[in-house]
C-alpha cells in the first residue's frame, strides 16, 4: 500500500515539473489541449475534495494568462500552477490515480501546496475576474 505524501514531497513534485510547465506555457499550440484534458479529467473524478474543486480557478487563470487577458501575474506563479496541473493530469505519479481515494489525495495535496504558495496571486486574479465580469 502506498504511503501518504508529505507537504515536502508535494512541493518537490511541483518543482520537478517546473521545466515542463515553463515549456508548455511558451507553446501556444499545446496550452488549449492541456486545458481541455484537465477539464475532462475533473469531470471523471468520483469524489472531489476542496482542493480539486479549486482546479477550475487555476485552469481559468492559465487560460486568461495564455489569452493575454490577464498578465499581471509573475511568470513563476504561472509555472507553479501549470506544474501542479501537470501533476494532477498525470495518471502515473507518486500514488497512481487508479488507486481509489489515495490516487486523488496526492493530487489534492500537490494542488493545495501550490495554492498556498501562490495564494496572493490567485486572489488578485479572482478579484480581477470578478471586477471584469461586473464591467460587462
Amino acid at each position: 500500500m502506498p504511503k501518504k505524501m508529505t507537504k515536502e514531497e508535494a512541493f518537490a513534485q511541483l518543482q520537478k515539473r517546473f521545466d515542463k510547465a515553463e515549456t508548455l506555457l511558451k507553446d501556444d499550440a499545446k496550452v488549449q489541449t492541456f486545458l481541455d484534458k484537465l477539464e475532462r479529467k475533473i469531470k471523471r473524478i468520483p469524489f472531489v475534495s476542496q482542493e480539486i474543486k479549486n482546479i477550475p480557478v487555476l485552469i481559468s487563470m492559465v487560460r486568461s494568462y495564455w489569452k493575454k487577458d490577464y498578465t499581471k501575474v509573475p511568470f513563476k506563479t504561472m509555472v507553479a500552477i501549470v506544474s501542479a496541473l501537470l501533476y494532477f493530469l498525470s495518471p502515473i505519479d507518486v500514488v497512481p490515480d487508479w488507486i481509489p481515494v489515495l490516487g486523488q489525495m496526492d493530487d489534492a495535496l500537490v494542488i493545495a501546496t501550490c495554492w498556498k504558495w501562490v495564494n496572493d496571486d490567485i486572489e488578485a486574479y479572482r478579484k480581477w475576474r470578478k471586477s471584469s465580469q461586473t464591467d460587462q
